[in-house]
């Protein structure tokens, strides 16, 4: 059970060293400009592997339900599939359910994991192989491996690297757990912290905070929800930026107030500068900062 591009490698790999009997995954949504009709990434890779899938709205369906009964799955691998899974699904397999989540649990359970990682400055994540129950996320650990956030890394290349890192990790989990060898583990509760799912007005900018949280709220949210301010009117998209500190420059600024760092487009910061490297006003394609300034005359 699996949807985004996130979810590819474990199925790659599943199927590799498994027989899978069927794929569940997310019913097909519009995408894109021309808002048309997409398959999720796993449906792509499923007809691919030329392996049994289906989409169902929910997963309590009827038909949905007697088809999972049909399959007799040993059992369920789900990574990001997007929907609850309730507790007849969860005693369906002999092996129960297991789940590749994107941090090191219990920190970071939830839907957004890997944004929360870096918006909170966290100096490694990781990926967990878990044994579901009925919580979300609370379900005792099989494995993890933990993985250093790198400087600069968005939750576009992160979410790349985890998936890769836990697939390898589920393929090579699952003999021992299966075997009984891998007795799965509680987590230590007092430990959570939970990682809601993202909404689009959280990528706007408030730039009472300082320049280093905004840095990494910029990489957190790349590509989605995307960080974003206001200017002339409109949104404008930061798709990169960097905190600078220089007392000179910031002189009689205020948070929120438009500058220039080396040819560079600035915006003031409750401490430090975030120079705009890249950009995107509302209607334009992406720019770079000095490119940006060439056509806009009155940033400051």
């Amino acid at each position: 059970m699996g949807s985004p591009e996130f979810s590819v490698p474990s199925l790659q790999a599943l199927s590799a060293h498994y027989n899978v009997v069927g794929v569940v995954t997310q019913p097909d949504r519009p995408a894109g400009r021309g808002q048309t009709l997409t398959p999720p990434p796993v449906k792509v890779l499923a007809q691919q592997l030329g392996l049994p899938t289906i989409q169902p709205q929910k997963l309590r369906l009827p038909e949905a339900m007697q088809q999972l009964r049909e399959w007799k799955p040993d059992l369920i691998v789900v990574t990001a599939f997007g929907q609850i899974l309730r507790q007849e699904v969860l005693d369906l397999p002999t092996y129960g359910c297991v789940n590749v989540h994107a941090s090191l649990l219990p920190r970071w359970r939830g839907a957004a994991p890997i944004h929360a990682a870096i918006l909170h400055g966290d100096q490694q994540t990781g990926v967990t192989i878990m044994r579901m129950d009925a919580g979300v996320d609370t379900g005792p650990l099989i494995s993890q491996r933990p993985t250093a956030i790198a400087p600069g890394e968005t939750a576009l290349s992160l979410s790349v690297r985890l998936a890769v890192l836990g697939a390898d990790l589920l393929v090579e989990s699952l003999p021992g757990y299966l075997g009984g060898e891998l007795a799965p583990q509680p987590q230590d509760g007092s430990l959570a912290t939970y990682a809601p799912m993202l909404k689009k007005e959280d990528g706007e900018l408030d730039f009472k905070l300082s320049a280093v949280e905004l840095e990494r709220k910029v990489r957190a949210f790349q590509p989605w929800p995307g960080a974003f301010t206001s200017w002339q009117g409109g949104p404008l998209k930061v798709h990169k930026a960097r905190c600078v500190f220089d007392p000179q420059v910031e002189a009689g600024l205020s948070p929120g107030d438009h500058s220039l760092y080396q040819g560079l487009p600035a915006i003031c910061t409750a401490q430090g500068l975030l120079v705009l490297e890249e950009l995107q006003p509302a209607g334009k394609k992406s720019l770079a900062g000095k490119t940006f300034l060439q056509g806009a005359r009155n940033w400051l």
